[in-house]
């Protein structure tokens, strides 16, 4: 058949086809050109004795996904926050494995280990280079099982509880959403995590008891049993879920008065690199935060992963109150300092390099989704 004059070219160009042109426009265009095709008593364009059905009298084409594109609160959408916290505490932890293997010998051996610079000595004088890096396998493995859960349920319940607040209470109380988000993902990572704490405390403040994950997992389980593996998971919930709260908590409170306060220009018109340059700072300041708030549960977990049959009153009688909140702080304070910064940063490169955007600075979802309607 033959198109009008009017329509004799394609009705809908190829680059309609895509997801960021709005149907209204489309529609628009469309009418506009052949206002037959929006009339169901007019014939068809495709077939002169065929109308257009009372259901297709919008006349709307979907238009092909776009590549890349990633819907927010998809199930694609938690699979990309899985993966990227599982860059972000994975390759993190490890990476700082020297300094917390040093921490974690302050923390046991306080006589011997005096301080930064002669913990390092001491590890270099009786084990050489390699051993700065003892313990890295349990270490990349558990944090990277723990950052999957961590940064991919904290997602998810933060859009959950958004959810049952209701638009209005979850921007009124938005902080108490990020700390419940935050805790129960934290408490599930810290299942995932545990084992591996375990092996990778015993081998790194036990020198010859393995060499690593693959003969220190048999090894500790043949000694202290399968359940031995979760003796220290009320502790490592006493460090890990305060210190993930703050972290959560701090960094989207921070991020956010940093967009409203002290950058004049609003978070969508930055560049994405400003946009991650943000994120590392906030996450820095947030974990000196996270550092403070968790160590005395830290020195508890160490102590309790390198002794057998310890017990946390037995920590507490050897360590004494003020050293379980000081011993081996200022070290942690740089530690955790940074690797908070590089977490935030690469989880939310990875965001970016998804098409997601950067966490932080905006209302929570609950709230954004109704401002819309």
């Amino acid at each position: 058949m033959a198109f009008s004059d009017s329509s004799s070219h394609s009705l809908i160009p190829n680059y309609l086809y895509s997801s960021s042109y709005k149907t209204l426009a489309l529609g628009n265009m469309t009418k506009s050109s052949n206002p037959s095709l929006w009339s169901s008593s007019q014939p068809s364009p495709i077939s002169g004795d065929a109308e257009i059905s009372p259901a297709k009298k919008n006349f709307v084409i979907p238009a092909p996904s776009e590549p890349g594109k990633i819907q927010m609160y998809s199930p694609q959408y938690y699979r990309a926050c899985t993966i990227g916290g599982i860059l972000s505490c994975g390759l993190t932890h490890t990476a700082v494995t020297p300094l917390d293997l040093v921490k974690c010998n302050m923390q046991i051996d306080p006589a011997k280990y005096k301080s930064i610079p002669s913990g390092f000595g001491v590890l270099f004088k009786e084990q050489g280079v390699r051993g700065f890096f003892r313990g890295w396998v349990p270490t990349l493995l558990g944090y990277s099982a723990q950052g999957a859960c961590k940064f991919g349920f904290y997602e998810f319940f933060k859009k959950y509880y958004s959810d049952i607040a209701g638009p209005e209470y979850a921007t009124k109380y938005k902080t108490l959403i990020y700390l419940a988000g935050s805790a129960s993902a934290e408490f599930i990572a810290d299942i995932a995590l545990c084992p591996f704490e375990a092996v990778k405390v015993r081998v790194q403040t036990q020198p010859g008891f393995a060499r690593g994950m693959s003969d220190g997992l048999p090894k500790f389980v043949r000694s202290e049993g399968a359940l031995g593996l979760y003796k220290g998971i009320v502790p490592l919930w006493g460090r890990q879920i305060p210190y993930t709260m703050m972290k959560f908590a701090s960094f989207e409170t921070i991020v956010e008065n940093l967009y409203k306060y002290a950058i004049t220009t609003p978070k969508e018109e930055c560049s994405k690199p400003f946009q991650l340059g943000v994120s590392f700072a906030g996450g820095y300041v947030a974990g000196v935060l996270c550092a403070i708030v968790s160590h005395p549960a830290d020195n508890l977990v160490s102590f309790l992963n390198n002794a057998k049959g310890a017990t946390v009153g037995d920590a507490v009688k050897k360590l004494g109150v003020l050293g379980l909140f000081t011993r081996g702080l200022p070290l942690r304070i740089v530690m955790i300092g940074t690797l908070t910064g590089a977490q935030w940063g690469i989880y939310d490169a990875f965001k970016v390099f998804v098409g997601l955007p950067t966490t932080g600075g905006a209302a929570p979802a609950a709230a954004t989704e109704v401002a819309k309607v």
